[in-house]
């Protein structure tokens, strides 16, 4: 209980939370990598999954060559980035590194929840004269919506959590509040900001869930 109170107690001082070394300005830093990092992910994995679930040939090949990425360690990749020419391009090397550990469940996902559309529904759409293109906007695409969230929101709990090792390399985000009270054994400090990547990442699932049911009730709301 005592750690616990220390970390409310810090979290309640509002010197914390101001200038460089504050809460809000490593917030924004998390953000902005977490964010861009999950974009680029997605505008890789996405149409590719879809696009293999879709015609139905080579998506187990993809799916085992990004699982397999999954055994590779993400601050290996980090650390390897640092010591070559991209240590001196910014976030740079810390979001290629996320990018590389988001792909997996945003490509599986993909190619899985259009391989499970059920066949029956797909051939009396092919029956009723649907093109590929409508076929796949009209039919697939949205019976597979459900798992390609689940491996979205995935992603972007990933992506969030993994975001704070960035500051291991001396980056910025919100494992720099961590890092910091590591270094001067302050572990209301740490637990500080642990309970701050875990509040951020359940907000932002929150958010897309939220998300994920608007768009879902949309069409009903326009009929």
């Amino acid at each position: 209980m005592g750690v616990l109170a220390g970390a409310w107690d810090w979290l309640a001082d509002g010197a914390n939370w101001a200038g460089e070394n504050g809460v809000w300005h490593r917030l924004g830093e998390h953000v902005y990598v977490s964010g861009i990092a999950l974009a680029v992910a997605c505008a890789v994995a996405l149409p590719i999954g879809l696009w293999l679930g879709h015609i139905g040939k080579g998506g187990a090949l993809a799916v085992n060559v990004s699982n397999a990425g999954r055994a590779i360690p993400v601050f290996a990749v980090l650390a390897l980035f640092m010591v070559s020419p991209l240590r001196s391009a910014g976030y740079l090397p810390t979001i290629v590194a996320l990018v590389l550990f988001a792909i997996p469940p945003l490509l599986t996902n993909a190619y899985v929840g259009m391989r499970e559309v059920d066949r029956s529904v797909v051939e009396a759409a092919r029956g009723m004269g649907m093109s590929g293109r409508q076929l796949f906007l009209r039919v697939e695409l949205p019976l597979a919506r459900d798992l390609v969230m689940t491996g979205l929101r995935s992603g972007a709990v990933q992506v969030i959590a993994t975001a704070t090792i960035a500051a291991m390399v001396g980056q910025g985000g919100l494992g720099r509040i961590i890092t910091a009270g590591f270094n001067t054994y302050n572990t209301p400090q740490v637990v500080a900001g642990a309970v701050l990547v875990a509040l951020l990442a359940l907000l932002v699932e929150g958010a897309l869930i939220a998300a994920d049911r608007l768009l879902l009730r949309r069409p009903a709301i326009s009929r």
